[in-house]
């Protein structure tokens, strides 16, 4: 049997033994590339998962591996690139699978705490959070947290702006950790945790020493503790100083920390360097806006509930993608007014039409509105006189695929798409293709007049 065969049945038996999520994050991209000399050669996706599996699940692979080999391997974990430098060195073995493999379930242990007690939302887990490229290092940060608190990055310092996923991830940690274990867990946001602080020093009665008391014990005799927000910790410099020393506690006695902002370690300028250094103690991990990608999976997830889900033209997923970028909170926002309003307008159809009407007025940038794929194919085709399935179409005649370059380089240049989406709007072509399209327009306009003239009058058209 083959190495891919193999792995396919070893992946079998470890999805058996540990959850979904730790599957889906730590062994679903993993493959196995070589066996020689009793190394196991293995391909994973990001250093992360290197260090993470060695760590915490070095003993139920080389189990696992070892029932389904009869052999004792040592086990080597290399990002592809670093695999492509050593591939040479290595051979492929013939492994003959035996019969009764055993099953070595994993002991969780049971919760003590709800979500209610930790200040958690029940609903913000991580089988919710959608990853792509732009929070992909911040998620599995999280989990690596969430599986090993205290132990596998401490502190975690996640940081983007706002509605970019940092509050839900804070929460995925937490309620993993509560379902999975008996430790205390508590998110908080820094405006609370300054507040509770003020109240606890600022009475002057005999039960003073008790508050302080009461505050310590709340925010030092826990397991984890998540602050939301710091940035705004930099306008009181007494909160400052009590942060400083709960976290101090609670760093010592390997009790994990995890910390948000809206901007960088290097950015919070209001902040003690001291608090700063300890920051960056742990682990930093950026979450940038969604590309186009992510956002269209968000999308197709926000809208799988609707009974009309399948129904809904794929141009008006594009559409809603294209034009609401620069956060998750604001592209949910928008799939919620486009549904009210086609109930409300068009008898609960979403067409393109439809979703133009209902977010016109939320597109304060008219030129991100304006200059979407979808309208630069439009202005051209009216502009030559040609239609919309022409320049999509596989006609190369002079008369639409000239038309069709020009449109394939306001694409890139005024709305500032990739090769490869704007190939998947003329009609599926390869992102060469467009490329070389684009190249050629971009080439021709630095001896072509007549091509200079038309070139600003389509942006004319598209500007007004």
């Amino acid at each position: 049997m083959n190495v891919d065969i193999l792995w396919e049945n070893f992946l079998d038996k470890i999805k058996e033994n540990i959850s979904s999520l730790s599957y889906e994050t730590w062994f679903k991209d993993t493959k196995l590339v070589s066996l020689r000399d009793n190394v196991a050669i293995i391909i994973v996706p990001m250093p992360f998962h290197k260090k993470h599996l060695v760590e915490n699940y070095s003993s139920i692979i080389e189990n696992t591996f070892t029932s389904l080999t009869d052999t004792k391997f040592s086990f080597r974990f290399l990002l592809e690139e670093e695999w492509l430098e050593e591939k040479d060195n290595f051979n492929d073995k013939k492994i003959t699978l035996p019969q009764n493999i055993p099953n070595n379930n994993i002991e969780q242990r049971v919760s003590t705490q709800s979500a209610i007690d930790a200040n958690l939302n029940k609903d913000y887990v991580f089988s919710t959070f959608i990853v792509g490229n732009s929070n992909r290092f911040a998620y599995t940060a999280s989990m690596a947290v969430a599986e090993k608190p205290g132990k596998a990055y401490n502190p975690l310092f996640l940081y983007g702006k706002s509605g970019l996923g940092k509050t839900h991830l804070m929460h995925s940690i937490g309620n993993y950790i509560i379902k999975n274990s008996n430790l205390k867990v508590l998110y908080i946001s820094s405006d609370k945790f300054v507040n509770d602080f003020i109240n606890a020093v600022r009475s002057n009665d005999k039960n003073n020493f008790d508050k302080i008391d009461v505050f310590k014990n709340k925010y030092r005799n826990i397991d984890v503790l998540m602050i939301d927000d710091i940035q705004f910790l930099g306008n009181a410099t007494k909160g400052q100083e009590e942060f400083f020393h709960t976290f101090n506690e609670l760093y010592n006695e390997n009790k994990q920390i995890v910390i948000a902002s809206d901007r960088s370690v290097d950015d919070l300028k209001m902040l003690e360097n001291r608090l700063l250094t300890r920051f960056n103690w742990g682990l930093t991990a950026n979450i940038t806006p969604p590309d186009f990608d992510l956002r269209m999976d968000i999308i197709k997830k926000k809208i799988s509930h609707q009974e009309s889900a399948k129904d809904i033209p794929i141009e008006v997923i594009e559409y809603i993608a294209n034009n609401f970028a620069s956060d998750v909170r604001q592209l949910e926002g928008a799939i919620t007014r486009v549904f009210a309003y086609a109930l409300m307008m068009n008898k609960g159809v979403v067409d393109l039409d439809t979703a133009v009407d209902a977010l016109k007025d939320q597109l304060t940038d008219r030129s991100v509105y304006k200059n979407d794929i979808h309208r630069i194919q439009t202005v051209v085709c009216d502009y030559f006189k040609i239609t919309i399935d022409d320049i999509k179409g596989k006609k190369r005649s002079q008369n639409i695929n000239y038309p069709r370059q020009v449109a394939i380089y306001l694409c890139r240049t005024m709305a500032n798409e990739s090769f490869p989406k704007i190939g998947t709007h003329f009609g599926g072509r390869d992102h060469s293709t467009i490329m070389s399209s684009y190249r050629k327009i971009e080439k021709d306009l630095k001896t072509n007049e007549q091509l200079k003239i038309v070139i600003k009058e389509l942006k004319q058209m598209l500007s007004t």
